[in-house]
């Protein structure tokens, strides 16, 4: 997962990013920017997860969509 390339396609990924995880604000993901580690605190806090969890998460949806 190379992270480089979702950060410079993030404006045109956060709409995805909103969808599959709805619990995240605009505010929140215009804040990660992108960011793995960012992104993976979020969804930490919101959702309950350990940080392999949301990594895991994240890897896989993002896998698909780079």
């Amino acid at each position: 997962m190379n992270w480089d390339v979702v950060e410079g396609k993030w404006d045109q990924l956060k709409g995805s990013v909103k969808e599959k995880w709805g619990d995240l604000t605009d505010d929140e993901l215009t804040e990660a920017g992108g960011k793995k580690d960012k992104l993976s605190g979020r969804l930490q806090e919101k959702y309950g997860w350990s940080k392999d969890e949301a990594d895991n998460q994240l890897d896989d949806f993002f896998r698909d969509k780079t």
